[in-house]
């Protein structure tokens, strides 16, 4: 289930609603009015770079300690 954050261009009033009362919303309101914002989506995106980041400081960690490891063995 999607949320949204929908606001009015004209009067910059912010309405949160599930997909259910959006799509009840807009059969009143006209949609040119409106900026939609899919808060599910952008809530996904910030988790999926929290990760993203978590992975390549893990890589860099990963090879910083291997490179140690064979030069504590080899040399």
């Amino acid at each position: 289930m999607n949320n949204y954050k929908i606001i009015n261009l004209k009067t910059n009033k912010e309405f949160f609603l599930n997909e259910e009362e959006t799509t009840k919303f807009f059969k009143k309101n006209k949609i040119q009015n409106y900026n939609i914002i899919n808060l599910t989506e952008l809530k996904r995106i910030k988790r999926n770079k929290i990760l993203d980041t978590i992975a390549l400081v893990c890589f860099f960690a990963a090879t910083f300690l291997s490179i140690i490891l064979i030069i504590e063995n080899y040399y």
